[in-house]
């Protein structure tokens, strides 16, 4: 497994600006001029992006996809037509400016949105997705005129970056808008469509919102659903939740299909052929145990949602980890209202809350250490019931990579 700190100097990560990487950029003369779609959003980027990746693939196109962060190594987050970059190739690109680089002080993800584009173009794809890391405006990856932007959903996250308000995110995340480029928008706030609608209009590009999906259902394999003219379209994902990012997909799919046309076949495949881990993942049967990224109460609400509606009637005990700059509380009173128990843990992560971290609510929920003993002790306590893994990402990825093999 790569570490790119082993290659080049990196910096931390905290301060949230792009001089850095503009300077870099501007040194090395780097231009990236590939067909490309643009993802911004709190959540459902990463689902949408693959959704998108997938029908082309589908329809024949050499797809780049950029997404963010990885679950087990950084080279998930660069891809060709499903084939994820190479340690080898990481490590070329990074070297062959290893002293811009190390002279420019550059973040992880400043140097892997570098390697990313720099990939696609050698590997002479046909269209890219680019997934934002956070926010819009400032994120590494503006720095390119797309075919399509998307703003997949605008909710109070990363405050102290990006803004206090739904409106402040909203223009934020409005800065990935181009002059005369198509937008897509996701189900959003009416502060963050105002937001956005205004900046469109004053940009000239043509906006469009997603649509809601004709009568989902689920079954053992996922979702069934039609979509505007598009009927018994099926995902791997037994979220709800997915159902509108493939949505967000057949319209971006839509959009662009004079320049990129696919067929009725493409789409079918493509949605029907992604598998998206720590998505709602049914990681054992015994007890039904599920494995869910959401780390913020927008995508809790998602969650809370596709547990109510997708037919898990039995009672639902929760094991959650969370990052620090997260929302607990308004976590908590969300995934509360579903629950029957909540217990508290951490795991290896230097984000993730300690139980210190958790003083105000460890007289309501029983807080233990270890997340394996955890899981075992609910596991031995509700052997009938369904045992839900939630809070981060990062969590869910770490126990999905233990508990498979448990």
């Amino acid at each position: 497994m790569i570490n790119i700190r082993e290659l080049v100097d990196v910096r931390d990560g905290t301060d949230y600006q792009r001089d850095n990487f503009d300077t870099f950029l501007k040194k090395i003369k780097f231009s990236f001029d590939l067909p490309a779609i643009h993802i911004a959003g709190t959540n459902g980027k990463g689902s949408t992006a693959n959704y998108i990746a997938s029908i082309y693939k589908q329809a024949g196109y050499k797809v780049g996809l950029f997404t963010s962060p990885e679950l087990y190594e950084v080279n998930e987050m660069i891809s060709v037509n499903g084939e994820k970059i190479s340690d080898k190739q990481i490590e070329e690109i990074i070297l062959d400016k290893k002293k811009e680089i190390n002279k420019n002080n550059l973040s992880i993800f400043e140097i892997l949105t570098y390697v990313a584009l720099t990939h696609f173009i050698n590997q002479k794809c046909d269209i890219s997705i680019i997934e934002c890391g956070m926010g819009g405006e400032t994120d590494a990856t503006n720095i390119f005129i797309p075919i399509l932007s998307i703003i997949t959903s605008v909710s109070l996250e990363h405050t102290s970056f990006l803004g206090k308000s739904i409106s402040e995110i909203a223009l934020n995340k409005a800065g990935i808008i181009k002059d005369d480029v198509p937008v897509l928008i996701g189900d959003l706030p009416e502060d963050a469509i105002s937001v956005i609608s205004e900046e469109s209009k004053d940009r000239g590009s043509k906006i469009f919102a997603v649509s809601e999906p004709h009568q989902p259902k689920r079954d053992d394999e996922g979702y069934i659903f039609s979509y505007g003219t598009h009927y018994d379209l099926r995902i791997q994902s037994r979220a709800l939740y997915s159902v509108g990012d493939a949505c967000l997909a057949i319209d971006a799919i839509e959009i662009l299909k004079n320049e990129f046309p696919v067929s009725e076949e493409n789409i079918h495949n493509g949605l029907s052929s992604v598998s998206m881990e720590c998505r709602m993942d049914i990681l054992k049967n015994d007890p039904l145990t599920i494995i869910d990224g959401a780390h913020n109460p927008e995508a809790f609400e998602k969650l809370s949602k596709s547990l109510q509606k997708g037919g898990f009637n039995s009672n639902i005990h929760v094991l959650l980890a969370s990052f620090k700059d997260k929302n607990i509380i308004q976590m908590l009173s969300i995934i509360g209202s579903i629950a029957d128990s909540i217990t508290l843990t951490t795991f290896d992560h230097p984000r993730a809350r300690k139980e210190e971290d958790y003083f105000l609510f460890t007289s309501d929920y029983e807080f233990i250490d270890n997340p394996i003993d955890a899981y075992h002790k609910l596991k031995e306590l509700y052997p009938e019931d369904i045992i839900l893994v939630t809070g981060s990402l990062a969590f869910a990825a770490y126990m999905k990579k233990r508990l498979s093999n448990d």
